[in-house]
Order: C-alpha cells, then sequence, then structure tokens
C-alpha cells in the first residue's frame, strides 16, 4: 500500500506535466477547503486500500467482494445523510433489503462482517467527498494531489521498513522493484479510463459496469482461492444481490422518465 501511494504520485506527477494540468494541481494547493477534503479523502482511500490488501492476503476476497456490492446501497444512504436527498420508494426498499441483508451476515459470521463494512463506507465516503470537489479538481490533479498529501507519511515508513530489514524492495531483484514500480501505473491507468468513459457512457452503464469488480472478487475467491460459503452467506448474498436489482430497476426508470421529460415537445404544423 505504501508503495502504491509512492508511484501513483510519481506517475500522477509524469501524466500531470506532460497534459499540461498542472496549473490544475497548483490551484487544488492553494485552497485551504479543497486540500482538506482530499486530505480527508487520502486517509479514506488509504484505509481502503490498506483493508483490501489485509482481506486478500488473510484469504478473505469475499468478504471484499461483498463490501464492494454494499458499496452502492452506502452511497445512497450517505446522499440521504450527508446531502438531505430524497430517496423514491424503489431505493428505500433496496436500502431496508441491504439492512437486513447484514443482519443475515452479521448471525452467520457471529460477528458483523467488518471488512465489508469497512470498504463499503470508506469507498463511499471517499466518493462523497470526490464528488464535493469535483467541479473544482479535475481526477487526475485529484489524485496527484491525494498521494502528494499522503507521500511524507508513506515515504518515512518506508524508509524506516528498508533501514530495519522488513523492506522487500530489493528482492528477488529486478522483479520485486518492477512489480512494487508497477503499482503506479495500475493505479492511475483505470482512474484515466474511468474518467474517459464517464463523459462516454450513459450513468445508468457505468454504474451498471462497476457491478463486474465485485462478481469477479466472488468468483476469484470462491472457486479459484476455494473459499468457504455456507448456507446463511449465500443467503445474505442473495438479499444484496436483491437490493442491487430493486436499485437497478429504480434508476432505470427514473432515468428513463427523466429523457422523456426533457425531449422537447412536437410542434404543431399549421395546414
Amino acid at each position: 500500500m505504501l508503495h502504491r501511494v509512492l508511484w501513483s504520485l510519481v506517475v500522477c506527477l509524469v501524466v500531470v506535466a506532460l497534459t499540461g494540468a498542472l496549473g490544475d494541481l497548483r490551484r487544488a494547493l492553494r485552497t485551504r477547503r479543497t486540500v482538506l477534503l482530499l486530505g480527508t479523502a487520502a486517509v479514506l482511500i488509504a484505509v481502503n486500500w490498506g483493508v483490501y490488501v489485509y482481506a486478500v492476503n488473510s484469504n478473505r476476497v469475499v468478504d471484499a467482494s461483498l463490501g464492494y456490492f454494499i458499496n452502492p446501497l452506502v452511497t445512497v444512504m450517505l446522499g440521504v445523510v450527508v446531502l438531505r436527498e430524497r430517496l423514491t420508494r424503489g431505493q428505500w426498499t433496496a436500502v431496508a433489503i441491504g439492512a437486513v441483508a447484514v443482519a443475515v451476515l452479521t448471525v452467520a459470521y457471529g460477528r458483523p462482517p467488518w471488512i465489508a463494512l469497512v470498504l463499503a463506507c470508506s469507498f463511499g465516503t471517499y466518493g462523497l467527498l470526490k464528488n464535493r470537489v469535483g467541479g473544482q479538481v479535475g481526477a487526475l490533479a485529484g489524485l496527484a494531489t491525494e498521494t502528494l498529501l499522503l507521500a511524507p507519511a508513506a515515504g518515512a515508513v518506508l524508509a524506516w521498513m528498508e533501514l530495519t530489514g522488513r523492506g522487500t524492495f530489493g528482492e528477488n531483484p529486478p522483479w520485486q522493484a518492477l512489480l512494487l514500480a508497477s503499482v503506479g501505473v495500475i493505479t492511475v491507468l483505470p482512474l484515466g479510463l474511468f474518467a474517459a468513459s464517464a463523459r462516454r457512457v450513459p450513468l445508468t452503464t457505468l454504474g451498471l459496469l462497476q457491478y463486474i469488480t465485485p462478481v469477479l472478487q466472488l468468483l476469484c475467491g470462491v472457486l479459484l482461492l476455494g473459499e468457504h460459503m455456507p448456507l446463511a452467506r449465500w443467503v445474505g448474498f442473495s438479499l444484496v444481490w436483491l437490493a442491487l436489482g430493486v436499485l437497478t430497476v429504480d434508476s432505470l426508470r427514473t432515468s428513463r422518465r427523466a429523457r422523456r421529460s426533457a425531449q422537447p415537445a412536437p410542434a404543431l404544423v399549421r395546414d
């Protein structure tokens, strides 16, 4: 995770310089409110990355998958609590089913599914903060600011690890170093593609495509890593999928109504 912060910063600064977005980055760093919001977002995304790494290394990829399935429901609730948005009947139904699903999974696990909840809440809140500064800061400049704010701490911890023999950057040269350095590109490239697609693909389509990630995580955890999925956990996941289905259908209907209302009325033809 520490390497991800530092190498993402390197890639961001190179791309920012090549695309002429240095002015956008300077403006972001000069505004106290923007720095505060992006700094908070940086801490949240660092928590998200760290918990995800922990989930993968402790053979709990299915829990991580659940977190990203729950994320849209968390985003909806943040809209209500923070932005005072009004929910439709379908959205309330989806949130209620999601709450029941978390209760079922809590009983199945014997404890709250904390990995899933931390991943969903941290990424949902991260998205909310990014939304608050989205009009003033571009996606690339925003990520560059976040990694720049995290870099001093990440660099200090990495230096301590290397000096005390806990680092792995020099192991199995040059492959370990190349793999760790590659996480910068792996982090920044999807962000750029997402930003590009967001301008070209309808929002409803974009939202549906984001379900691909947790589906692949679930398949990886169950089929490739052999993680155990008892019946109670399948019931909990099924309730989450039902909630997402209700939310998706409601979003599609709302989008369709909005398009219809935006169409101009047909002009009257005089004989």
